[in-house]
């Protein structure tokens, strides 16, 4: 099979990523038709923080982070790089170096089905990574893969172009293609939240509001009073 670089590809519309960032990924990920929520394995190494920006997508080859480094002078500002490797290993991919040139880039943020190493210096540096491990084993660079390829982060597939959003709830796709129903459906649900959450400061009960008293009522769930009267008709 051939490997290769793609260079270039088109990305997503500015006000659309605009739009994503005053959001959040469970917001997102419901609003899409509970679609494209990455595995919970993969966790932020710094808290508090929101990522919003177009997959460039790096393959490497067991071990190795080669195309890592040809991935580098793909990245153009605001990108999210998504790397996977053949052998899913947890080694240390990437270290500081490697996120120093990506900063440089431009480069949003990362998110890695792998390892990195170098965590603390990483955090002073304020670069936002979502990893399956931290560890201080390194990689070759001679095997060769994939930059721009499809492929598969957490369980999604990701290609480049499609919109990663990741916050402390974890990683959610966009497809490319469903970008703009997919912001226009999640700020729909987050102005339904707004007038829920006024309900709630109402004194409102979610039960009611939900209507959630019925599915109880199907399943003769019985209210009581008080302990008191439970014991009494349950006595014995």
């Amino acid at each position: 099979m051939e490997k290769y670089v793609i260079k270039d590809f088109k990305r997503p519309d500015e006000e659309i990523l605009k739009g994503l960032e005053q959001l959040d990924v469970s917001t997102v990920y419901e609003a899409q038709g509970k679609l494209g929520l990455m595995d919970p394995y993969l966790k932020p190494i710094i808290d508090d923080t929101l990522i919003v920006g177009p997959a460039v997508t790096v393959y490497c080859g067991p071990g190795d982070n080669l195309m890592i480094h040809a991935a580098i002078e793909v990245c153009k500002p605001g990108d999210v790089l998504v790397v996977v490797s053949e052998d899913g290993a947890p080694a240390g991919m990437i270290g500081d170096l490697v996120v120093e040139a990506l900063m440089k880039q431009g480069a949003k943020g990362m998110i890695m089905d792998v390892g990195m190493r170098d965590v603390a210096t990483i955090r002073k540096m304020g670069f936002p990574i979502w990893t399956k491990a931290v560890y201080g084993k390194g990689t070759g660079k001679s095997r060769t893969g994939w930059v721009n390829a499809p492929v598969v982060c957490g369980g999604e597939i990701v290609r480049c172009g499609d919109i990663i959003v990741a916050d402390d709830d974890g990683i959610v796709v966009v497809r490319k293609e469903d970008a703009e129903n997919a912001l226009a459906a999640a700020k729909k649900r987050a102005e339904k939240e707004v007038a829920t959450r006024e309900k709630i400061r109402n004194g409102e009960f979610s039960i009611d509001f939900y209507n959630l008293r019925t599915v109880l009522e199907k399943d003769n769930v019985v209210y009581y009073e008080s302990e008191e009267a439970f014991l009494e008709k349950n006595r014995g």
